[in-house]
């Protein structure tokens, strides 16, 4: 039987710059998957506070009209790269898949490195306050390794290369970003109702106030809301901490849970094709996304 601590011992056996898919896929799988899918909800809102993507984001509406699909093929994109490995046709079509998306639109590269950046640093300091163990090194240099990787398939430049470079590029964008927009406001709002519409209505205000309760207060000052109270941040907080003693607890996971699992996922109860998730824009319509690159991703991404 596979005893609580086994995956990390099987984790540190393995070359974080060579084995980085299956380092990642066991730790996001088997270990967390449900603090990094809290953890990369919570990215979510760091994205939209800065204004150049959150206005983007509500000209699109796909996270004010359309949240839950958007929510949905976010997931199972990325999710597909997850399960099936880059160089596979699944991994391939899903990364193609993004990269057609984002090609519709004139993003900048320093924000789509900035996004990046955060898959890396939130799950982190998620699992640093309320995961049942934190990361391992091997483990942070096999999440900078994936996300290098993806990053290049996406043809996002001046990557960084070590968990400290990406997080220090977090920080140091969100310094010199992070601010109030109306639209990016909605985008948030929007979120917030999606995260609710998943509980039963009475327990809607409770899921808004959390989730509030877990923003910091450079996101509460960007999207101008109340700060929450001690109170509820206690609760909010402490119950997280208790639910990691608990899950310390309990025997490991003994088969990998993926995001397509997640009761989350609600917009395609007859499953999906990974090529026809996501929108389809007209190429070429609004540029690409990052500016003087012609299609750079696309060789790799076949």
């Amino acid at each position: 039987m596979v005893q609580r601590y086994d995956r990390l011992k099987e984790i540190r056996r393995l070359d974080p710059e060579r084995d980085f898919l299956e380092i990642y896929r066991l730790t996001v799988t088997y270990e967390f998957p449900w603090d990094v899918t809290r953890a990369l909800e919570l990215a979510l809102y760091r994205t939209y506070a800065v204004p150049s993507i959150g206005r983007l984001l509500d000209e699109t509406a796909e996270l004010t009209e359309r949240t839950q699909k958007r929510y949905d093929d976010t997931a199972l994109l990325l999710d597909a790269v997850v399960e099936h490995g880059f160089d596979t046709e699944e991994g391939r079509t899903a990364v193609r898949r993004i990269n057609q998306m984002h090609r519709s639109y004139d993003i900048s590269n320093d924000d789509m490195r900035y996004v990046l950046c955060t898959f890396v640093v939130t799950p982190k300091r998620w699992l640093d306050e309320f995961g049942w163990r934190r990361l391992s090194d091997h483990e942070l240099r096999a999440f900078a390794a994936y996300y290098r990787t993806l990053g290049a398939r996406m043809g996002i430049k001046d990557l960084p290369q070590s968990y400290e470079d990406f997080e220090h590029t977090l920080d140091t964008y969100e310094r010199e970003h992070f601010g109030w927009d109306e639209g990016a406001r909605r985008v948030a709002d929007g979120t917030l109702a999606l995260m609710a519409s998943w509980y039963p209505a009475p327990l809607a205000p409770l899921v808004r106030g959390a989730s509030l309760a877990l923003l910091d207060d450079s996101l509460l000052r960007a999207f101008r809301y109340d700060r929450p109270g001690p109170v509820a941040r206690g609760l909010t907080r402490g119950a997280l901490r208790l639910r990691a003693r608990a899950v310390r607890l309990l025997p490991p996971r003994r088969k990998p849970h993926y995001a397509r699992q997640n009761p989350e996922i609600k917009g395609y109860p007859d499953g999906y094709e990974v090529a026809a998730l996501g929108t389809f824009p007209t190429p070429g319509v609004r540029g690409c996304p990052v500016p003087g690159h012609r299609r750079p991703t696309e060789a790799p991404a076949e």
